[in-house]
């Protein structure tokens, strides 16, 4: 009872907020944003990308790309928890600088991703970063050096061309990229990279992490849905392609 009453005040705050920015329809609520994130981790675990208690996914909500840091919030999934058993009453909710707005009381930890999570959504604009361990990506990752690349696919047109979202497609004769860094000991620590790649790949929507996974992040919750599942899809193709010599 009590969690759920915390939970209920935080979002109560939260819808607060919101109405005094008069946004209240440009962006999803709290409440709308921790169903998705549950739905989607459902997904991606299902899909296999988040197996045991791997991945983590954020999403903003309340507020609109712009308004100062303090009046921006952020669902986060927690730290080792199987994600196919969330609920709402397990996310973490953050503002946009960090500082914990609602902690679960009987959950684990925020997840570790959180500040690259928090970077991607402050320097990108975006409404969704996901997070899983996808054995596509991670193989990929051992055969490419610094990026993954290709061209003269058809599922090409599902990805941004500019930037996460905001211009035109890819067309089919494009050339996508995918930046590649290294893992670390601790997701946090990948930070410095992160930084590094979005601001020497303005036009990325997804970076590849080698022997551990991907990030995704999105204009929307579903079209970063969308991006991940059809990165994944060309990075099993070109794994195919590469098993046949093509």
């Amino acid at each position: 009872m009590a969690m759920a009453t915390a939970v209920r005040d935080a979002i109560e705050a939260a819808v607060v907020l919101q109405a005094d920015m008069g946004m209240a329809d440009e962006y999803e609520s709290v409440e709308s944003a921790q169903v998705q994130v549950c739905e989607l981790s459902r997904h991606f675990f299902e899909k296999g990308w988040c197996v045991g208690t791997a991945g983590a996914m954020s999403v903003r909500a309340v507020a609109a790309a712009g308004a100062s840091p303090a009046k921006q919030l952020v669902v986060v999934t927690p730290s080792g928890v199987p994600k196919e058993q969330l609920v709402p009453s397990d996310l973490h909710l953050v503002q946009l600088d960090g500082t914990a707005v609602h902690t679960p009381p009987q959950r684990a930890k925020i997840s570790d991703c959180a500040a690259l999570f928090l970077e991607c959504h402050r320097t990108r604009f975006c409404a969704a970063v996901i997070h899983t361990h996808s054995q596509n990506a991670v193989l990929v990752s051992l055969l490419h050096g610094d990026s993954f690349r290709i061209s003269h696919m058809e599922q090409l047109k599902a990805l941004p061309g500019n930037g996460g979202g905001g211009g035109a497609n890819l067309q089919f004769q494009d050339e996508l990229v995918v930046p590649i860094i290294d893992n670390t000991p601790t997701e946090h620590e990948l930070l410095p990279a992160l930084q590094r790649v979005l601001s020497e790949n303005p036009t990325a929507c997804a970076v590849i992490v080698r022997r551990h996974g991907l990030f995704v992040w999105g204009p929307t919750t579903q079209k970063c849905k969308v991006y991940h599942e059809s990165l994944d899809y060309l990075f099993e193709l070109s794994l195919r392609m590469h098993m046949l010599g093509v």
